[in-house]
């Protein structure tokens, strides 16, 4: 797999973009010694090139220097505050900064890039089989259930959304990424989507009166360290007897982990005190596996919790 990022965010400087291509190329043949010195030979043209740090970082890495590489890496960040290219999840992995939230503009950017394709690598490359999960979950807890309104947390393009349509009265869908929201609203099965951050959508809906009888999230939190805030916020838009169901990537530990591909897996004890802290009852918490990875399942949890 070529290690240089595939977002590519210019310099600015003809000459400094050329090294970067010429590093991308050097890197393709497996010379990764010769990639980083052209990638340094950029930098010292533009030392704000953020796109060559972050390059630099994962080069440094698969040449086995991973004190060079959290260098490279906090340039990056320093060089585009936003975090594009998601150098602090890779500070975090690398355990040079302490876990904390995704940057919300390296989530936006990486789903966007991926919007045009994502149903059909997703399905396709990877298995995914999310919103089936949840169904099977959902019919064990309540049997047939028909749902009045439903909310689906980071949507996507829709690919829960159009599992679940035919079980309920009205559908809300929420992402982060104005492109993958594009995908969905084409599919026309939604009565409401919004471009919105998860948690900042579920206060604004909670200060509207709006509640629902079944919230749902399709492989979503592997993007968000901590559950506690949003099982809370969840908590506050369920209808009395209301249903959370989602899905978790897990790992052996009860806490969460950041793993190699830059995804969180909860612990089953993180999942139970984020949804006992919020008042929820839990139904059922199992083991199921939502997609593959380098054809191996991927360990997850399905969760299905009631509002008391």
């Amino acid at each position: 797999m070529q290690l240089l990022s595939t977002l590519f965010l210019s310099s600015g400087d003809i000459i400094a973009d050329r090294r970067y291509a010429w590093a991308q190329d050097c890197e393709a043949k497996g010379d990764l010694a010769g990639a980083a010195e052209l990638l340094e030979q950029a930098l010292e043209l533009t030392p704000g090139y953020a796109s060559a740090w972050f390059a630099l970082g994962e080069l440094r890495e698969k040449l086995g220097d991973t004190s060079a590489a959290a260098v490279a890496y906090q340039k990056a960040r320093a060089a585009d505050p936003e975090d594009r290219h998601g150098a602090l999840l890779n500070l975090m992995r690398l355990g040079a900064v302490a876990p904390s939230s995704m940057p919300p503009v390296y989530v936006q950017t990486l789903f966007d890039h991926y919007a045009p394709e994502f149903d059909r690598s997703l399905v396709e490359g990877l298995n995914y089989s999310a919103p089936q999960v949840l169904l099977s979950a959902l019919d064990a807890a309540k049997p047939g259930g028909r749902f009045a309104a439903v909310l689906d947390l980071g949507c996507g393009t829709g690919l829960a959304g159009a599992v679940f349509r035919d079980r309920m009265d009205k559908l809300v869908g929420v992402d982060l990424s104005p492109r993958m929201v594009e995908q969905a609203r084409r599919k026309e099965i939604y009565d409401r989507l919004e471009v919105a951050d998860i948690v900042t959508f579920l206060a604004a809906d909670r200060q509207a009166g709006n509640r629902y009888a079944l919230v749902v999230a399709a492989d979503v939190f592997a993007y968000f360290p901590d559950l506690a805030p949003i099982a809370r916020a969840v908590a506050a838009v369920l209808a009395p007897r209301g249903l959370f169901a989602f899905t978790v990537e897990t790992q052996e530990g009860l806490d969460v982990v950041l793993g190699e591909g830059l995804r969180f897996a909860h612990g089953e004890g993180h999942v139970r005190a984020a949804l006992e802290n919020a008042g929820l009852k839990l139904l059922g918490l199992d083991s199921a596996s939502t997609r593959t990875e380098k054809g191996f399942p991927v360990p997850g949890l399905v969760a299905v919790a009631e509002n008391k």
